[in-house]
């Protein structure tokens, strides 16, 4: 695992910021409203945020552990090769999307709902929230919201190497994520409203695209070697 995938799974998570205000900005904003009273905000948002990124982190681990297997039954060098495409396709299709211009991923969106509807219930049982322990659980549940920037991300992840590189993808997107769901849980939206200007979806898109533009120039680079 290079360390310029995890910059790069990094970036992504900060500049999906664009994307989580309208994503997971009302999920936030839940937690700040059904806070049991007297509990102070912060620490609830960071052991929240830290369920979050537990969650993450072993999707990526699941699934950076399953294209391991594939490369190590298949060829290995077509493996690796069909990976780095559909991650840069993915990527492209996010930037598209977070810049507003194609709602593709919406579809894949929708199509988790059919997990989600399995999961959310659960965490129900954790609001009002009444301590970090309860923020913790809520995380890990909302995690598996359905979320085309965390589907992206874990197409990525399984270009990783394994269990721990995906893990790590994972980990790292999940870090970029983190200030601006912060930011959002104490500015109380209205950072949320600043995220969704039309000029920073668009930059945000632009950038996300370069990012996949270069994965495909490295799969066609592995082609080329092959």
């Amino acid at each position: 695992m290079s360390g310029e995938a995890l910059v790069t799974a990094l970036l992504t998570g900060l500049l999906g910021g664009v994307h989580c205000a309208g994503m997971c900005g009302g999920i936030v904003g839940a937690l700040a409203v059904n806070t049991a009273p007297g509990r102070a905000l912060l620490p609830l948002l960071l052991a929240y945020n830290a369920g979050r990124l537990l969650s993450y982190t072993a999707a990526g681990a699941l699934f950076g552990g399953v294209a391991a297997l594939a490369a190590h039954w298949g060829a290995v060098h077509r493996v690796q090769l069909g990976l780095q495409v559909a991650a840069g396709l993915f990527m492209l299709a996010l930037g598209l999307y977070l810049a507003g211009w194609w709602r593709g991923l919406a579809r894949l969106e929708q199509a988790g709902t059919v997990l989600w509807r399995r999961v959310e219930p659960l965490g129900r049982r954790f609001l009002p929230v009444r301590g970090p322990g309860a923020a913790l659980a809520l995380g890990v549940v909302w995690g598996w919201l359905p979320c085309g920037l965390v589907y992206s991300m874990l197409a990525f992840s399984l270009t990783a190497g394994g269990a721990a590189g995906g893990a790590a993808v994972m980990l790292a997107f999940g870090l970029g994520t983190l200030p601006n769901l912060l930011l959002m849980g104490l500015a109380a939206g209205r950072a949320g409203r600043w995220l969704q200007h039309a000029g920073l979806r668009t930059a945000a898109g632009l950038l996300v695209m370069g990012f996949g533009v270069l994965t495909l120039y490295r799969a066609w680079m592995l082609a080329a070697g092959g």
